[in-house]
């Protein structure tokens, strides 16, 4: 029995206290103790790797705020690694792939990896953020969009211009249709195995797919996308498991995102929540939307953004407070403490309907 669900009934729009909140990235290195238990296992990759370190990652968040949510640690690239490719992180310059898949014998012999053998210790991970936590909050897992995996898996890791991948759809989309396929079903399967292990909500992080022009957008990530909600498990433990994609930089195309076949909607901070708001009405709940940077203003300012968003939301539920993107290495955590307190107070009048 979960002893705070607060963050599940506002993802299904069911009346709650208050607005719950999590962060994204929010076990990360802005924390001291994160990044004492980082140098401890060596590198990131190995942090990821061990089930006893992930949850020892995860849990640091909610041991300093009063979060709802607690979300797995451990990295969107997890499964083009379990594919073969050669994950790893060279120092200042983010992921990187050993055997990046461009040639078209390279994408007719991608297969989908099976969780339990090459993602193992992720479901292991889950397993025991999940006994850890101890009812207390719910536990998100997540995987990146077939789109954003793509992006990695072709270019062989972070691009500026994606010219790899934008050259693949334009010259040879089968290729990438084949990539996304395969893609797609390894997404569907890992999602439903951290499901099994006890994850209660679960998050796509469609990152790259705001790049691609409208119609790339809706060919080569929303399509996928909607595959992938419809193959989620719906129900587990005897309730409903919710599910949230966000797509960063796709308030262009937000009614077609809320009529994807998932529960909530993440937001990014370019976007006005209340216009958001107005053109998806009731179909979906709303994640999100505060910059990041804001975290950079003072006590004052940080209360008087969460109001304004607070606000722009407007009243009931349906709405789970957030950052429009992951919280940066370089925010005082005093700040997050001020960003968790603001939203618990001041959003309860915008749920007075609840006793």
């Amino acid at each position: 029995m979960l002893k705070n669900d607060t963050f599940l009934r506002a993802l299904l729009r069911e009346p709650v206290a208050y607005t719950p909140l999590w962060i994204m990235r929010q076990a990360g290195r802005y924390l001291p103790e994160y990044n004492a238990t980082r140098a401890r296992a060596g590198s990131f990759l190995q942090l990821c790797q061990s089930p006893d370190l992930a949850t020892e990652v995860t849990l640091q968040p909610l041991a300093r705020f009063p979060l709802d949510a607690a979300i797995l640690f451990s990295d969107i690239l997890t499964i083009p690694d379990a594919m073969g490719l050669g994950l790893y992180f060279a120092e200042g310059e983010g992921p990187k792939f050993e055997r990046p898949i461009r040639d078209e014998w390279e994408v007719r012999n991608l297969t989908v990896p099976e969780p339990d053998v090459g993602l193992r210790y992720v479901l292991d991970a889950v397993g025991q953020i999940r006994r850890s936590l101890a009812g207390s909050v719910p536990l998100i897992g997540f995987s990146g969009s077939p789109f954003t995996l793509a992006c990695y898996m072709v270019e062989g890791g972070g691009s500026d211009d994606f010219r790899h991948i934008k050259g693949m759809l334009y010259r040879r989309p089968d290729l990438l249709h084949r990539i996304l396929e395969v893609t797609t079903e390894a997404v569907i399967r890992y999602l439903n195995a951290q499901i099994e292990s006890g994850a209660q909500a679960v998050m796509v992080f469609d990152t790259w797919g705001g790049t691609l022009t409208p119609a790339a957008y809706r060919e080569f990530s929303l399509h996928y996308l909607s595959m992938i909600a419809d193959g989620l498990i719906k129900h587990a433990e005897g309730r409903r498991v919710p599910n949230v994609v966000f797509t960063k930089g796709g308030g262009l195309w937000l009614e077609s995102i809320a009529d994807s076949g998932y529960d909530a909607v993440g937001l990014d901070w370019t976007m006005d929540i209340a216009e958001a708001r107005r053109r998806v009405g009731d179909r979906v709940a709303l994640q999100g939307n505060m910059d990041p940077m804001a975290l950079f203003g003072s006590p004052d300012s940080i209360r008087a953004e969460v109001q304004r968003i607070l606000a722009g939301f407007g009243m009931g539920s349906g709405h789970v407070f957030n950052l429009g993107h992951g919280i940066t290495r370089f925010t005082d955590p005093e700040q997050v403490a001020v960003l968790v307190d603001a939203v618990h107070q001041l959003s309860r009048p915008f749920h007075a309907e609840v006793v």
